[in-house]
């Protein structure tokens, strides 16, 4: 029998069924839920033939939602879902009213927190190792014995006293640059880039150290930044780090061309110790004293194989041989230098008797004369017309004559007139 009172309440009542679609409507076709990201704990994850089935929790358990990504949709994840991670995922509210309950179908599953960190640092090595920036084949070697070092890294940070007291112990005669920087934080990684170029443009540094003291992942994240890595890999120097942490390598590690695992380990590998040095400079002198006794021994040796050579060949005979021929040559030098001088004279002899039967002044002896016009021989009377002034050269001296008539030889020829 039923309370009068709460007959209109039952007439009110729907089904499951229409309960079911109600939420179902208000649900599904909520704009926000359509499209949502989520971001929490797998608890519990597995594979079926339909696809991935996992669980999204709060990680202290106060909450949960079922999860799933259909086959076809797997190969689109950046990531899967796995027990323990956490995971941010965008997906979209389905109500299923046989169950009655509400389940996430998932379209994509990001890394949260520190795996999307993990997933991002991932990327960038993956992209640089692409480029060459880690290939073996560019990284150059430290000098073996650098006058200068420059250091990047904080001037307040402890990582810098103890570079410098491992630098004074090991070898107190290399100069230190510091080229400030910030090594935590949001502006560590400009700051870092521009220690670095400055370094570049001073140019008096053989070697650069980039260091910094252990601390936590996040703290040693501007190692990982690409602006770092980019100034590594273009150093004009030989690079080192010394990043002391205790994770896998950072990018900085993985550009630079030596690293170490502390500023302390950088430093020692850098410069060699003065004990180093004396130890190899022992090494070398007892290394040279056993070449040259391996070399004064061989020359000893030749010089014995020489001796032995020389009294076989008996020079004696040799050299008088020699002697007789050298005489010999040196006759028929004598001989052939005797004949050519004697043609020589012969012939100048024959050249100076042409010579005096050429000379004019033996010609004017003679009685010939040589008739010159305003200092020009004349051979012929032609153009010497009367009045016309002449210098007449004789054996003994010259005359100066005017020509007074013109009588050609040839009877035909021009008179002039008297």
């Amino acid at each position: 029998m039923v309370d009068a009172a709460l007959e209109p309440t039952v007439e009110l009542a729907i089904g499951v069924a229409g309960l079911t679609d109600y939420l179902k409507r208000l649900l599904e076709e909520n704009e926000q839920l359509r499209k949502i990201w989520v971001v929490g704990e797998v608890s519990s994850a597995h594979s079926h033939r339909q696809g991935c089935f996992f669980t999204l929790q709060e990680p202290d358990g106060s909450a949960a939602v079922n999860c799933v990504v259909w086959r076809s949709q797997i190969d689109r994840l950046t990531t899967l879902p796995e027990v323990g991670e956490q995971v941010t995922v965008l997906g979209q509210i389905r109500i299923y009213p046989k169950r009655g309950s509400y389940q996430l179908t998932v379209w994509q599953v990001l890394p949260a927190g520190e795996g999307l960190q993990a997933l991002r640092y991932k990327q960038l090595r993956s992209r640089l190792a692409a480029e060459g920036l880690f290939d073996l084949a560019r990284k150059r070697p430290l000098p073996a014995y650098p006058q200068t070092l420059a250091v990047v890294t904080s001037p307040q940070a402890a990582a810098w006293g103890d570079i410098q007291r491992t630098l004074r112990q090991r070898n107190p005669s290399v100069k230190i640059l510091l080229s400030p920087a910030t090594v935590q934080g949001e502006q560590a990684p400009a700051a870092i880039a521009k220690a670095i170029s400055r370094v570049a443009h001073d140019g008096r540094a053989d070697v650069l150290l980039l260091a910094r003291g252990g601390g936590a992942s996040e703290d040693l994240a501007c190692f990982d930044d690409e602006q770092v890595v980019w100034a590594i890999a273009q150093s004009p120097i030989p690079v080192i780090t010394g990043i002391g942490h205790e994770r896998d390598e950072s990018l900085a590690d993985l550009v630079a061309d030596v690293c170490a695992h502390t500023p302390t380990a950088a430093a020692e590998q850098i410069v060699p110790s003065l004990e180093t040095l004396y130890g190899e400079q022992v090494q070398y002198l007892q290394r040279l004293a056993q070449a040259m006794h391996h070399r004064l021994h061989q020359a000893h040796t030749q010089v014995r194989s020489f001796q032995t050579r020389l009294q076989r060949l008996r020079l004696d005979q040799q050299l008088a041989q020699q002697q007789r021929e050298l005489s010999w040559q040196r006759q028929q030098l004598i001989t052939t230098i005797t004949r050519h001088i004697q043609l020589a004279q012969h012939q100048h002899q024959r050249l100076r008797d042409k010579l005096a039967t050429l000379n004019p002044e033996n010609v004017l002896k003679r009685g010939y004369a040589l008739v010159k016009v305003e200092g020009t021989i004349t051979t012929t009377i032609t153009n010497l017309l009367p009045g016309t002034e002449l210098d007449i050269q004789l054996s003994d001296g010259q005359i100066t004559a005017t020509v007074t008539a013109n009588r050609p030889s040839d009877s035909s020829a021009y008179h002039s007139p008297q």
